[in-house]
């Protein structure tokens, strides 16, 4: 009688367990992520006090982005002295947005494209020059990129 258990629980167990096995499709069921990239085109020279246009080219490795839900442009001195507000591009039509800046300090500047469509989100980050750059700027570009700022506050 306890053989005959130990057997019955023996299949029922192997009989769960093959239940469980993985499907040969099992990773499309998933959602594919088709991830937004930004080519970010700006002038080789710009100088202060002249207008000068930004382009953000959008698209995504499986299809073209005919116009994305949202794209905003970004601008700050790289010592923060000056910092344009994020502002909405204009659409130029596939996926091409662009934003005229005049800028009236010399400097090392950065271009932050604010990106996102169908649920995918951007920030893709760009360092430019605006006329000669100063000592302090050139000791800057010698340290290499800017990290991110980490936050000293603690989370609960």
């Amino acid at each position: 009688m306890r053989k005959r258990r130990l057997l019955l629980l023996s299949i029922f167990c192997i009989s769960i367990l093959s239940a469980c096995s993985l499907r040969s499709d099992a990773a499309d069921l998933y959602k594919q992520e088709n991830p937004l990239q930004v080519e970010i085109a700006m002038p080789d020279s710009i100088a202060a006090q002249e207008t000068f246009t930004m382009q953000a080219v959008l698209t995504e490795p499986t299809a073209s982005i005919e116009e994305a839900n949202f794209v905003h442009f970004e601008v700050w001195k790289h010592d923060h002295s000056i910092h344009l507000p994020m502002e909405e591009a204009t659409f130029l039509g596939k996926g091409v947005y662009e934003m005229d800046f005049q800028l009236e300090e010399e400097g090392l500047y950065y271009l932050e494209v604010h990106a996102g469509n169908n649920g995918s989100i951007v920030s893709p980050r760009q360092q430019f020059i605006v006329g000669k750059l100063s000592e302090a700027e050139l000791n800057t570009l010698k340290e290499g990129p800017v990290k991110e700022q980490e936050s000293s506050e603690k989370h609960h």
